[in-house]
């Protein structure tokens, strides 16, 4: 495949200004081939942990190493270490280095990477960027072990306990022993019900019912494996599962990011993993729309909203991303806080969604909110439906930060609808970092819709 004429252009520019550390939204870190990624959130730190591509010219996959990225914000990224094959039970250079996982157990982490696609090994270290060791100097998932191909690897824990998940068109899971690098039990076949993939929209294709690269999260009890973009639900964590839909549809795409795609369509190739961090949800996943080559791919991050029956909303796929806002757009959505405390999200018509408090004092936080210091004004959408007193204050760079603006609305009118409350801000900086906090006088709750800036 030609790459996409804008990549040689950005392929320059990154080369001469991206060294360690790079300021970025989605891509989240440009033009390096970053994929396959996995977040978790170590010390109220986000890490990435990844596979590589290795160039712009590829033209099949070629990956040399593994990678390991973090951020305080999911804006700011630093290149944390490399894991090489020659620093594995591997022991000399490879290119088929897949995807990789990471857990933590008793003060240690333990790195889970995929021998392309036939067997997983596991490396071990003192921190999130280790360094490394091989404990085992062998596979710790041997290619004869299930009816599966045993990579594409997927860390769960819950209640102290961790489970590998792992396989491709059929998924396994096994639980891990307490020291992290052996099985406690055979693996066990995930069954799924009425299964869809990216190779089997109509259900026809028994082959391929599925994908590669499972992951598994929790939310509200309820246990979600997907594959890419595609999810299923269950109340038990080895199943049965039934399908659900996927969080990816033809609306999610922002101008200029919806083509090039894979050969099967956009719903392919979109291996990741689900994470939470500060009371949100995010969906981290692969991307080809800006490299225009399947075989050097980015990474992206976007918002995850649940709907009141469980299933998740269509996600948003542009290049804002997350933890960073743009002060010129229309408005900013209140469910697309970086972090919250006091609230929680509700479903509204079709896939939007407001903000609900839940204590007396609650606040979202936006940071990163570039192209504010043209704007004088910040209108406020909400509701109010329980004829709630309340007081909002904006502050910034803090939540004791110095105060922008406040107002206090007492005996409102009744209204169900959206209103809208206009603040006067003084000079703001090309890049805010907002505070919103909300105070209910009488003890009821109060929802945020969106807000925006306004000469």
């Amino acid at each position: 495949m030609t790459p996409h004429p804008l990549i040689i252009i950005a392929t320059f520019f990154f080369g001469i200004f991206l060294s360690s550390e790079s300021f970025s939204q989605n891509p989240i870190i440009p033009n390096q081939g970053l994929n396959d990624p996995h977040i978790h959130i170590f010390e109220d730190r986000a890490y990435v942990y990844a596979s590589h591509d290795k160039s712009i010219d590829n033209d099949k996959f070629i990956m040399e190493d593994w990678w390991a990225w973090s951020s305080p914000d999911l804006v700011n990224w630093t290149k944390e270490c490399v894991l090489r094959p020659e620093d594995t039970y591997i022991g000399k250079p490879f290119t088929r280095c897949w995807a990789t996982d990471v857990g933590y157990r008793n003060k240690k982490y333990y790195w889970y990477f995929s021998e392309g696609n036939k067997q997983t090994g596991v490396v071990q270290g003192n921190s999130p960027i280790g360094p490394w060791k091989d404990p085992l100097g062998k596979p710790l998932l041997t290619s004869d072990l299930t009816p599966t191909h045993e990579y594409d690897i997927a860390i769960f824990e819950e209640q102290g306990s961790h489970y590998i998940i792992f396989g491709v068109w059929d998924y396994y899971i096994a639980k891990l022993n307490e020291d992290m690098i052996s099985l406690a039990e055979k693996p066990k076949k995930i069954l799924i019900h009425n299964a869809r993939g990216p190779y089997n929209l109509d259900g026809k294709n028994l082959k391929k019912p599925t994908d590669d690269k499972p992951s598994i999260h929790k939310y509200q009890g309820k246990y979600y494996l997907s594959w890419g973009c595609f999810y299923a639900v269950s109340d038990e964590l080895y199943g049965p599962y039934a399908y659900k839909d996927t969080i990816i549809k033809k609306e999610s795409f922002a101008s200029g990011y919806d083509a090039p795609t894979w050969p099967s369509g956009f719903l392919q190739g979109r291996h990741g993993n689900f994470f939470e961090w500060h009371n949100q949800s995010y969906y981290t996943y692969c991307d080809i729309s800006q490299t225009g080559n399947r075989y050097f791919r980015d990474a992206f991050i976007s918002y995850v909203h649940y709907k009141d029956n469980g299933e998740i909303a269509p996600i948003r796929i542009d290049g804002i991303g997350v933890g960073r806002y743009d002060a010129t757009q229309s408005k900013i959505e209140a469910e697309n806080y970086f972090s919250a405390v006091g609230v929680e999200k509700k479903q509204a018509e079709g896939h939007n969604f407001v903000i609900s408090t839940t204590q007396k004092t609650s606040y979202l936080n936006f940071p990163n909110i570039q192209g504010a210091a043209k704007y004088t004004k910040i209108h406020l959408n909400y509701k109010n439906p329980e004829n709630n007193d309340f007081e909002i204050i904006l502050r910034r760079a803090a939540i004791d930060g110095t105060i922008l603006a406040s107002k206090k609305l007492v005996n409102p009118s009744p209204n169900s609808k959206i209103q809208t409350v206009i603040f006067d801000v003084p000079q703001m900086n090309d890049i805010e970092n907002l505070y919103i906090i909300i105070n209910t006088l009488n003890g009821k709750t109060i929802q945020l819709d969106a807000f925006s800036f306004k000469q």
